[in-house]
């Protein structure tokens, strides 16, 4: 039984076929509260059927009449309402509803609508052949797409039983208790669970948020660098102080030439300056360099303390942030000094990015590729095409395919080396420019690689290793570089800390949501994939 407040309405909107009135249903059920279909209450004004009353009425007045039950709806209390699929697109209905409740948008893949919707004959806005519906589909989907995307909680419905959209809008419903808007994933883990709370404007609800899961008022160190520290620092102290902390910053330099030892033992000091004991947080606010390195000081000072992280990149978001990798980097190369250190507490404000360069953030799309590639598939098609209906979903949706693997091997004993995608080929890339690429551009390249090396090998087609490239093409990534010596990335390969003894792996795809680890796959298929993507 959810807390959501009685008196609050549940709005389901979305297209066609997401799910809205089935969903809406076994809900209303589940909270023992009203059910109301709006299409069912169209019917009862007009005395017809939908598509009688689209051929016979028009459209206009159908929508007239929309309008009018949406005011009407928005002056119940209590009920889960089910929209038709056009009816919020007017944002006098959106901001009606929004009033009184919360307006949760289902989504499902072009795919999986026209299934749903293969026999049914009651879609006025769905005449003709497959054919005709599919490009009508896809045509009433972009029409629709600023107004779905004005709609922050979104649950895609693509693959999952009724029953499951319940729970993932029970959990919204949950979200929506603690701080409105956002959206909270819930991560199993070894040690316990931690949520990855995802939400505009939630760095103003820091503070809340760290005492709400149990973290004792007192010092806490804010772990920053002199690029994000002018931006946020102040109101995220801002907001620990009014939940009672004691923030102290602490400074790091930029970069990835300062992932070292030596910038966690000045950690180290200025935690001890600080009065830091045991039950102290660290919070890491910044990007994955920051994260990783407060995150494995937080790991080892005083045998370990409270672990925050509040990324600012979307490359920290979507990857470094999510599953407890914490490390630094040795001259011989990255992160060959490391822990496992799961926060307490992931906090994402999409709004951080507003600040975020955009090389930087292009870069991060590269990590957000490799989720689709591994996990969602119907996230790389967007990323083919329109992309996300926002970033709050694109974040979310990568996040949970991070989340989905950790969970099921939190150490990486197994089907976690997965994520590793592209990162064999980008890290050997990284050190040998000395760093001069970033994490993101070399995981790009990598993506690049590992396809080329999978239709080399026969393990997955030569149209999906184009795909591939075309997509990180689209989001002006690099998939080729030059001046790289070919020889020099492969004895740089020899160091990393995903081989086995002596034996490189690779993780390759086999198909869009089926990517698996390869050893040794020899060096003259490695100097091929290499060949691909590196140019003297």
């Amino acid at each position: 039984m959810s807390n959501f407040p009685a008196t609050r309405n549940i709005v389901l909107t979305g297209f066609m076929g997401t799910g809205k009135t089935t969903v809406g249903r076994l809900l209303a059920e589940r909270l023992n509260r009203p059910f109301v279909d709006m299409d069912d209450a169209i019917q009862a004004h007009f005395g017809k059927p939908i598509p009688d009353i689209f051929a016979q009425e028009g459209e206009a007045a159908f929508r007239a009449v929309e309008a009018e039950l949406c005011r009407r709806f928005a002056r119940e209390a209590g009920i889960v309402l089910s929209t038709g699929g056009g009816a919020l697109v007017n944002p006098a209905n959106r901001e009606a509803l929004a009033q009184t409740g919360v307006i949760i948008c289902l989504t499902a893949s072009v795919d999986e609508i026209l299934k749903r919707v293969e026999q049914a004959d009651d879609r006025p806005l769905l005449p003709g052949s497959q054919a005709e519906r599919a490009r009508r589909v896809r045509e009433l989907l972009q029409a629709r797409r600023p107004a779905y995307a004005a709609i922050r909680q979104q649950v895609d419905t693509t693959g999952y039983t009724p029953e499951q959209v319940v729970e993932r809008v029970l959990e919204i419903l949950e979200a929506e208790m603690e701080v409105p808007g956002m959206t909270r994933i819930p991560v199993q883990g070894p040690e316990g669970s931690y949520p990855i709370c995802i939400g505009e404007g939630l760095l103003a609800h820091s503070g809340r948020l760290l005492r709400n899961r149990g973290l004792r008022p007192g010092p806490a160190a804010i772990v920053t660098n002199p690029m994000i520290a002018p931006h946020y620092a102040a109101p995220v102290a801002e907001s620990l102080r009014e939940a009672g902390f004691e923030p102290v910053i602490c400074q790091m330099p930029e970069g990835e030439q300062h992932k070292t030892l030596e910038t966690v033992a000045s950690l180290y000091d200025q935690f001890l300056a600080a009065g830091l004991d045991r039950r102290s947080p660290v919070i890491a606010l910044g990007g994955g360099v920051v994260g990783d390195t407060a995150g494995f000081a937080a790991a080892t000072y005083l045998r370990g303390v409270p672990l925050v992280q509040i990324p600012t990149s979307l490359l920290a978001m979507v990857d470094s942030s999510v599953g407890g990798k914490t490390g630094v980097d040795l001259p011989q190369g990255k992160n060959l000094v490391g822990a496992f250190k799961q926060p307490v507490l992931v906090i994402i404000d999409p709004n951080v990015m507003a600040t975020l360069p955009a090389p930087e953030f292009r870069a991060g799309l590269a990590e957000v590729i490799k989720h689709g590639i591994i996990g969602a598939p119907e996230l790389f098609r967007q990323l083919e095409e329109h992309g996300p209906l926002n970033l709050t979903q694109l974040v979310a949706d990568a996040v949970r395919v991070k989340v989905q693997v950790v969970e099921e091997d939190p150490f990486e004993q197994g089907r976690r080396a997965t994520l590793n995608l592209g990162h064999t080929f980008g890290h050997a890339i990284e050190l040998v420019s000395q760093f001069s690429i970033r994490h993101g551009e070399g995981v790009a390249v990598g993506l690049v690689a590992a396809g080329h090396m999978a239709a080399d090998l026969g393990l997955c087609d030569r149209a999906l290793a184009d795909r591939i490239t075309r997509v990180v093409e689209r989001h002006e990534l690099p998939i080729s570089l030059q001046g790289y010596d070919i020889e020099a990335v492969m004895e740089a390969m020899a160091h990393d800390k995903k081989r086995a003894g002596k034996t490189l792996r690779f993780v390759v795809p086999y198909a869009l949501g089926d990517v698996r680890l390869i050893d040794d796959p020899g060096p003259e298929v490695v100097y091929r994939a290499l060949a691909r993507v590196l140019q003297p």
